[in-house]
Order: C-alpha cells, then sequence, then structure tokens
C-alpha cells in the first residue's frame, strides 16, 4: 500500500474501533480511567502545571500559525495530496487526542457509578428548584446582608484556583473516585476568542491542563474552574461535570463558592421550567432574592454583548464535536445534570 493512505486508513479504522468501544465501559474504566489514564494525567500536570501560564495555549497558537504557513506553503499542491496530508495528521491528532484523555467518553457513566436514579418528576424538580432557591437566596443574604444587591466575588482568580482544590479534597473524602491531585489550573491566554466563541473555560486534552475564561462574571468563576478540574479527573460529560462541579463547590465552606455553586444549578433548574411550564417558572422568579436576580442579569449581559456569527459558529461545531464523543444530546448535555442533582438528592438534604 501507499503510505500516503496509511494515515488516512488508520483514521477509519479508529473510529470503528471507537463505536466497537461503547459496548465495554467497564473496561475503559477499569483498564483506562482507573489505569492508564491518572498515570499519564498526574505526568502532565506535574510537567507543566508549575507554569504560571497556559502551556496549551502557547502550543495551539504555534499550531495555528504553522496550519496558516502549511496552507500557503502548498497552496499549488494537487488536492488530493492536501486531502490526504490532511488526513494523516487529523488521524495522529485524533489518536493522541483519545490515547492522552478522550477515552474517557467510553468509560461507565456516573449515574451507574453513583448509582443514581435518571428519571424523576415534575413534583421532584419543583420541590428539588424550591429547595435551591431558599438555599441561593440565604447565602446571597449572608454575603452582602441585602436582598437587593448582588453578590460580588472579593478573591482573585489565583485565589479562587487555589480554594477549589481545597473544595475537592473535602469531596475526595466523602468520595474518593473525585480525589483531584497534581493541580494544574490555568487562566486561558485565548479568554477573549473563548469568550466570542461562548466558552467558559475548556481542558486541553494534550497537556492536561484546565483552563478558565479569566473574562467571565466573577460570580461564575468558582463553579467554572471546578467544572474544568472535573475534566482533568477523567470526567468527559459534560453534565457529569457540571453535577461534580456542584458538588465539590458547595463542599467548600466558603460562602462565595457556595454561592457560585447553587446560583449556578437554579438557572439551569430555571431554565427547565422556562421549557416546562412558563407559568411555574414565572412564580418561581418571584421567590428569588433580586441580588441574585442580578447576577443572572449580569452574566446574560456579558454573553449577549459578545455575541457575534463567530458563537453561533462555534456552538454548532461543538454540538456535533459532543454528539460524536457519546453525547447524544449535544450542548443539551450540560442541562442534563438537573437529573443527576434531582436524584441524587432525593433522599438526602441539601
Amino acid at each position: 500500500m501507499n503510505r500516503k493512505y496509511l494515515l488516512p486508513l488508520l483514521l477509519l479504522i479508529q473510529i470503528i474501533g471507537l463505536k466497537l468501544l461503547t459496548f465495554f465501559p467497564e473496561f475503559v474504566e477499569k483498564n483506562y480511567s482507573n489505569g492508564i489514564y491518572p498515570i499519564i494525567s498526574k505526568f502532565s500536570r506535574t510537567c507543566l502545571g508549575w507554569f504560571p501560564f497556559s502551556f496549551g495555549d502557547i502550543l495551539y497558537g504555534i499550531l495555528i500559525l504553522w496550519t496558516i504557513y502549511w496552507f500557503y506553503k502548498n497552496r499549488k499542491e494537487h488536492w488530493e495530496n492536501k486531502t490526504l496530508s490532511v488526513l494523516g495528521f487529523v488521524s495522529v491528532a485524533y489518536f493522541v487526542f483519545n490515547a492522552l484523555w478522550a477515552f474517557n467518553y467510553y468509560r461507565v457513566p456516573l449515574f451507574e457509578k453513583m448509582n443514581i436514579k435518571r428519571e424523576y418528576s415534575d413534583e421532584q424538580l419543583l420541590d428539588f428548584t424550591k429547595k435551591l432557591i431558599v438555599k441561593t437566596n440565604e447565602i446571597q443574604f449572608q454575603i452582602t446582608h441585602d436582598t437587593a444587591k448582588k453578590v460580588t466575588t472579593v478573591y482573585t482568580q489565583n485565589q479562587i484556583f487555589d480554594k477549589s482544590i481545597i473544595a475537592y479534597e473535602k469531596l475526595s473524602k466523602e468520595y474518593s473516585f473525585f480525589t483531584y491531585g497534581v493541580p494544574s489550573q490555568k487562566k486561558s491566554l485565548f479568554s477573549y476568542p473563548l469568550t466570542y466563541m461562548g466558552f467558559g473555560g475548556y481542558l486541553n486534552p494534550f497537556t492536561n491542563e484546565a483552563q478558565v475564561n479569566d473574562m467571565i462574571p466573577m460570580y461564575n468563576f468558582p463553579s467554572t474552574a471546578c467544572h474544568e478540574m472535573a475534566h482533568q479527573m477523567g470526567y468527559a460529560s459534560e453534565s457529569e461535570c457540571n453535577f461534580i462541579s456542584f458538588l465539590s463547590s458547595t463542599k467548600e465552606e466558603d460562602l462565595y463558592f457556595k454561592y457560585s455553586g447553587y446560583s449556578y444549578a437554579l438557572r439551569y433548574c430555571l431554565f427547565n421550567w422556562e421549557v416546562r411550564n412558563p407559568e411555574i417558572f414565572e412564580k418561581l422568579l418571584k421567590t428569588i432574592n433580586p441580588g441574585v436576580l442580578k447576577n443572572y442579569q449580569e452574566s446574560q449581559d456579558f454573553w449577549e454583548s459578545h455575541q457575534t456569527f463567530i458563537d453561533t459558529g462555534f456552538q454548532i461545531f461543538y454540538d456535533n464535536f459532543l454528539k460524536l464523543n457519546q453525547q447524544k444530546d449535544g450542548l443539551e448535555s450540560y442541562s442534563k445534570f438537573v437529573d443527576l442533582m434531582v436524584n441524587y438528592y432525593d433522599k438526602r438534604a441539601l
């Protein structure tokens, strides 16, 4: 076989192999997620975690420049050769992506791992939402001493990174499989473009750095940091990382962390009600402290002020990316963590 066809063929083999892997989640859980991956993750974070800047973002920047140069240099090359070269590069990158992190998409779901039911009734959701409102209102007032005042975080972003590690230490005492390990949290060098793409953060799967957009409203920063740290621990599902972020941020005794976690969860529950029953949604809104609603407005204004066709394009791209990687609901999978929360707290105190 001509060597130029080899890597593109291997890409096809990888895709077929990953489809087969969906039938063996226990194998992935045991041998990759709890076997090989922790070693890879620890090595990457030990090597790169001490950098005060995002090493992965630097690599991405170099890759972007190199790609532009490559296409310019090969602009006169025959289209077939260029296509095969691109597919060959994608094949190698896809292999590394899966080997270093993305096999976690095929592990045992958290529903099964924690023995949490998947279904719930409207009554259960309503009861849980009301409890969240009480809790969020309570913490907002404890911080501001004024129901009408929005919460303004007093910590720096680096202080929040430090506190998020403590939050996970507390969570791991209850669930050992949420042990965080070697820290590697970074403010993304690409925060400005990330904002226009509509992302609050991301995990770099090649360097295992948890990247957080440093432009987002600060009251969201703790829960966003905890979300990306959950990805670092090998949880690929967005709904699961939202759930783990909620558990960790609310375990932290600090009120700002608790507020970030509870207000984040409440937004998702309210969104569910806005879709399910607008009348109940309006009634629930009236029971929320005006200060909490001001924080929600702050977040909405921030994202709307940066909304462009670029954001829409990347949302479509990421929606399809998630669907290709075992998250059939695409971007809707983010809100699936409501299912986890409602059932988890069905017989537990919030």
